[in-house]
């Protein structure tokens, strides 16, 4: 009887060995998307000045190495100064202001399919009676795995 519980107890041990071993074969996507503005028909590049009543169209590229999931756009103030940990590029801000009727813009796409490139092509009115001044663009992209990666810009909105 001994004997056989010992043999039990090494065939259960081993068995939760061989089942905990690493799967290498799995491909695993461990890389963030990229998303950029810095190219020819990007927009807005740093520093832009929109017009209120205009329409423009928002461009950026993004690339994953497996699947492109999603991407969002939002347009909001900075009235108070504020900054993204990913912005390059500094422009010149006007004082520091309270918002009466701010431009707020927050939307998600989706992307079909399963693709790893992808051009983001937004056309946007901007409203006549929202705040004139300081604005951030910000763009982000997440892979089909949920890993994500944004970036933002400084603009103004003018008369």
């Amino acid at each position: 009887m001994k004997l056989t519980i010992k043999h039990l107890f090494f065939i259960l041990f081993s068995a939760c060995i061989i089942s905990c071993s690493s799967d290498d074969s799995v491909d695993k996507d461990e890389e963030k998307p990229t998303i950029t503005i810095q190219y020819a028909g990007g927009f807005p590049q740093a520093c832009a000045e929109l017009q209120k009543g205009q329409t423009y169209t928002f461009k950026a590229k993004v690339m994953d190495n497996k699947a492109l999931a999603s991407y969002s756009l939002d347009l909001h103030h900075n009235f108070d100064h504020h900054t993204h940990d990913d912005q390059g590029e500094t422009c010149d801000l006007n004082p520091i202001k309270q918002a009466v009727n701010p431009f707020i813009f927050m939307k998600n796409y989706t992307i079909e399919g399963h693709q790893t490139a992808y051009e983001i092509n937004i056309s946007l009115t901007i409203p006549n009676d929202i705040d004139s001044g300081d604005y951030h663009c910000s763009y982000s992209v997440t892979d089909a795995t949920g890993w994500q990666s944004r970036t933002s810009v400084d603009i103004k909105i003018i008369e």
